[in-house]
C-alpha cells in the first residue's frame, strides 16, 4: 500500500520468520492481475523478468508458467529457500538469488520486465532506481502492484484488523481506505506512466487460510515475537468462530502501475 512508512514505530519488519506461512497461505495477487498486464502488451512469451523482493516466489513463478524467462531476489533466505522448493514442485526453472534488491548485480538491458509487488516502499529508491533503469532493456519497463483486502466492505477483515492493533498498536497498515495515487512520488523525475489499473476481486478462505494469512502479515508474524504471535492467533482464531463462517471470501484491492524510465542512466 502507498504512504506506509519501513517500520511501524521502530519495530522492524522479518519476513524470514513468516515463510512457513507465507508459502502456504498468503495468495498472490489473482490471475487478472497477469492477464491484465499482458492485454497491454507486457509479459510476452520469452521476456527476461525479474522480481525485486519476491519473497516466495509468487509473481515470478506465475509468470514462468506463461513463459517468460525468471529471476527473483530477496534478501531473506528463508523466503528464497520457500521460492525454490515452490518453483521445483511446480517444474519451473527460476534464478532465485538472496541479495537485497539494493545489492544485486545484473548486466546492462538484461530484463524485458522488472516487477515488484506489495514491497517497494521498502526499497531505498536513491539507490535502486538508477538499477533498475540500467537493468531495463530498451522498450523494458517496472511494473509494481500491490495486493491489499478492503476492511471497509469486509466485516472479517476489519474485525481481524482490530485484533492485530490489540495485540500490536504500533502495526500501521490498518485501515486502507482503497485509494491508490495515480503517479506515486517516488516515481516522479525517473519514470513516465505507461499503464495503470485497479480492480477488485473476492478472495476465497477457509477460517484456517486466514488466520495463516494473517499470521503472514506484517502487524503479526513479520513483527511480533513468536510468544505474541501464537497469543494472537489463538485469540484470533477463536474471533472466527464467532463470526466467521468455515469457507468465506474477502474482498481484495489489486493496482498495478507500468512505468518506462524517462532517460537510460548513464555510466
Amino acid at each position: 500500500m502507498y504512504g506506509l512508512s519501513v517500520q511501524d514505530n521502530g519495530r522492524p519488519h522479518d519476513w524470514g520468520r513468516t515463510s512457513k506461512d507465507y508459502a502456504t497461505h498468503r495468495p498472490g495477487p489473482p490471475e487478472g492481475l497477469y492477464d491484465r498486464l499482458q492485454a497491454l502488451g507486457f509479459g510476452k512469451i520469452g521476456d527476461t523478468l525479474l522480481d525485486l523482493g519476491t519473497g516466495t516466489g509468487i509473481i515470478a513463478r506465475n509468470w514462468a508458467k506463461r513463459g517468460l524467462v525468471c529471476f527473483g531476489v530477496d534478501e531473506s533466505a528463508n523466503q528464497i529457500t520457500e521460492a525454490r522448493r515452490l518453483a521445483i514442485s511446480d517444474g519451473l526453472e527460476i534464478d532465485f538469488r538472496t541479495v537485497r534488491a539494493e545489492d544485486a548485480e545484473f548486466p546492462r538491458a538484461a530484463f524485458d520486465l522488472i516487477t515488484a509487488n506489495q514491497c517497494f516502499l521498502y526499497f531505498d529508491k536513491s539507490a535502486l532506481i538508477p538499477k533498475i533503469c540500467d537493468w531495463l532493456r530498451p522498450q523494458g519497463v517496472l511494473a509494481t502492484s500491490h495486493f491489499s483486502w478492503l476492511p471497509g466492505v469486509s466485516e472479517i477483515a476489519r474485525k481481524t484488523e482490530e485484533l492485530v492493533l490489540k495485540h500490536n498498536p504500533s502495526w500501521s497498515s490498518a485501515g486502507f481506505t482503497g485509494e491508490i495515487p495515480s503517479m506515486p512520488h517516488w516515481a516522479l523525475g525517473s519514470f513516465r506512466l505507461r499503464a495503470m489499473f485497479i480492480f477488485d476481486e473476492e478472495i476465497p478462505f477457509t477460517r484456517e487460510s486466514w488466520r495463516g494469512r494473517i499470521r503472514a502479515c506484517r502487524g503479526v508474524g513479520a513483527s511480533m515475537t513468536t510468544d505474541e504471535a501464537e497469543r494472537f492467533d489463538e485469540e484470533h482464531a477463536r474471533l472466527l468462530e464467532s463470526i466467521a463462517p468455515e469457507k468465506f471470501t474477502v474482498l481484495h484491492r489489486i493496482d498495478a502501475h507500468v512505468f518506462e524510465p524517462l532517460k537510460a542512466q548513464v555510466h
